[in-house]
């Protein structure tokens, strides 16, 4: 008798750059699959599970840049959720561009952000017989000592202390809302450009959620 093939666990990695994967050097633009977290988790975790890369240069959680159009979060999920359904976790992890000097936004209205994005993986009709999938909600890195001096205009001095009290306040909307969470702060940091992970970064970060990711699904 023919088995059929297992149907693996589906992730959606719904997250900004450093989900993309932007290189710190420019050079190449992004990092190869290989190299980002997202590839390497999916080395790690083998054939039984299937991670979809759902990032973006500048994606917020709730905001409309002008400076940088069709950005928001909130906007464009549910399109990722509907696309890429069924899914059994979604690994959210966005925050950084909140913190631009255009947005002025306190870590405590971010969180906020980040809990409508929640809301909205909670609550989406996925259709008849098809699970809620699980949430690993990602705290971001912090941003180099010299962000108001990098490349990035849209960030000043206050992003980054605004992106070091994100942590704290993403940790209390995971336990409100059931979901997993992860500093990426305690295993990441930026690169050169002050705002984006280098290929250790990606390594370190891939090696903290698998154990997490395996927990969960």
């Amino acid at each position: 008798m023919r088995m059929e093939p297992q149907e693996p666990k589906h992730i959606l990695c719904y997250g900004d750059s450093n989900t993309f994967g932007t290189n710190p050097t420019h050079c190449p633009i992004r990092h190869p699959l290989h190299v980002r977290w997202t590839g390497r988790l999916q080395s790690m975790l083998g054939p039984n599970y299937r991670l979809i890369e759902e990032g973006m240069g500048g994606r917020s959680t709730v905001w409309d840049d002008p400076l940088e159009p069709g950005r928001n979060g909130l906007t464009f999920l549910p399109v990722a959720l509907q696309s890429h359904r069924p899914l059994d976790l979604v690994i959210l992890s966005l925050g950084t561009n909140d913190c631009k000097s255009i947005f002025r936004a306190s870590p405590r209205v971010i969180a906020r952000g980040v809990e409508r994005l929640i809301e909205t993986i909670q609550t989406f009709p996925y259709g008849e017989g098809l699970r809620v999938p699980k949430i690993l909600l990602v705290s971001p890195i912090h941003m180099g000592p010299e962000i108001d001096r990098s490349e990035y205009a849209s960030f000043d001095a206050e992003s980054g202390e605004r992106v070091k009290g994100l942590a704290a306040q993403y940790a209390a909307s995971a336990e409100k809302y059931g979901c997993a969470f992860l500093n990426a702060a305690e295993v990441a940091k930026p690169g050169p450009d002050q705002l984006q992970m280098d290929a250790e970064g990606h390594r370190a970060l891939a090696e903290a959620l698998a154990p997490l990711v395996r927990s969960l699904i």
